[in-house]
């Protein structure tokens, strides 16, 4: 571990010299992506530095108990006892630290959302998760903004696209993809018996124009009216896209705008990440053993956690965990949650490297 950390450390000084170089500075394309590297690698060279630092403390003030007064010895063993267990933190930290960080981690997401099994009682839930992800957001201080939806009378959406936009959004919701089972009453049921539905998440990394190219030829592009509840504006006007990806089949609708130029705009940007994130998927079936025995493997047909009304609890099978607290998770606080899926993924990816 420790070769690997000095390399880091010569990586770090050698991308430090590169940012101050004219030449670099003058390829703002250059520039931002050494800045990027710069900033990945910057918290395990602190560790580092304080890691060799709380060593350093623990080995000279060893060699200065020998002369030191009754006084000083105190002094020595208490700084000496704090450096040790500095040096044990820091010891368990730095593996973590690195662990080949996903190249997706910093960029926005686009999430899906789509009823499942259930009908009315499933979008209405899939509505549910929108608010809960919106307000995760909104606690992060990041931004959301719907892309396309496809709502019910009754307020549900039957699919809803939205992207994240803010710093390390993927790092955190990348978890989410899967299938989100819920147990209640719906609204709808006059027996009052308890329904289970499901709804489907998928977390897709946005991707850049330079991530993935899209020839035009291979486009099919459609102009239509775009329906909604209520008749709106829209119905009436040929606002709504539809393209048709022909080389992969891939389909992707908007109509939520007035303008036609900006429903495309919506359109393009999930048809790039859907594209960028089927390689992926494609990529990451050539190493399927590893994928699924990570916590965040992005099985979408996985079922990954039940929403149980009756009981108040919220369980991530993945992990076993179930909190007793359904409104406050559905009110966007996700963090207990993700924080133990990030903390089981480490553990996992901790014992295929060791």
């Amino acid at each position: 571990m420790l070769s690997k950390l000095t390399a880091v450390a010569d990586k770090y000084r050698e991308l430090e010299a590169l940012l101050s170089d004219p030449a670099v500075m003058a390829d703002m394309a250059r520039w931002q992506r050494y800045t990027r590297e710069h900033a990945a690698l910057t918290p395990i060279v602190i560790a580092y530095e304080a890691y060799r630092k709380a060593e350093t403390t623990v080995a000279e003030d060893k060699e200065m108990l020998a002369e030191a007064d009754a006084e000083m010895k105190e002094l020595l063993l208490e700084e000496i006892a704090a450096a040790e267990a500095e040096r044990e933190r820091l010891a368990k930290e730095l593996p973590i630290l690195l662990l080949p960080r996903d190249p997706n981690d910093d960029k926005n997401v686009i999430v899906e959302i789509r009823g499942g099994v259930g009908g009315e009682e499933a979008a209405l839930f899939a509505a549910s998760l929108f608010r809960m992800y919106a307000r995760y957001a909104e606690r992060q201080g990041w931004r959301t903004e719907i892309l396309s939806s496809n709502e019910t009378e009754i307020g549900g959406f039957k699919e809803i696209s939205f992207l994240v936009t803010g710093a390390g959004a993927y790092s955190k919701l990348k978890y989410e993809s899967g299938t989100h089972r819920v147990q209640r009453i719906p609204v709808t049921e006059s027996g009052g018996r308890i329904h289970t539905s499901a709804v489907t998440v998928a977390v897709l990394p946005e991707a850049e124009d330079v991530e993935v190219t899209i020839d035009p030829n291979d486009l099919r592009i459609d102009t239509y009216c775009a329906s909604g509840a209520g008749g709106q504006y829209v119905n009436r006007t040929e606002t709504a896209i539809r393209i048709t990806h022909l080389p992969t089949g891939i389909v992707v609708q908007c109509q939520d705008e007035k303008s036609q130029l900006k429903n495309k705009e919506k359109a393009m940007k999930v048809l790039r990440a859907r594209i960028y994130d089927r390689a992926q998927q494609e990529q990451a079936d050539a190493v399927a053993a590893d994928r699924r025995s990570q916590v965040g493997s992005g099985d979408r047909s996985e079922r990954i956690r039940t929403y149980n009304f009756p009981q108040g609890r919220v369980t991530d099978h993945r992990i076993g965990l179930t909190l007793y607290k359904i409104d406050a998770v559905l009110d966007g606080e996700l963090e207990e949650l993700l924080a133990a899926l990030i903390t089981a993924d480490q553990a996992e990816r901790l014992k295929q490297v060791q």
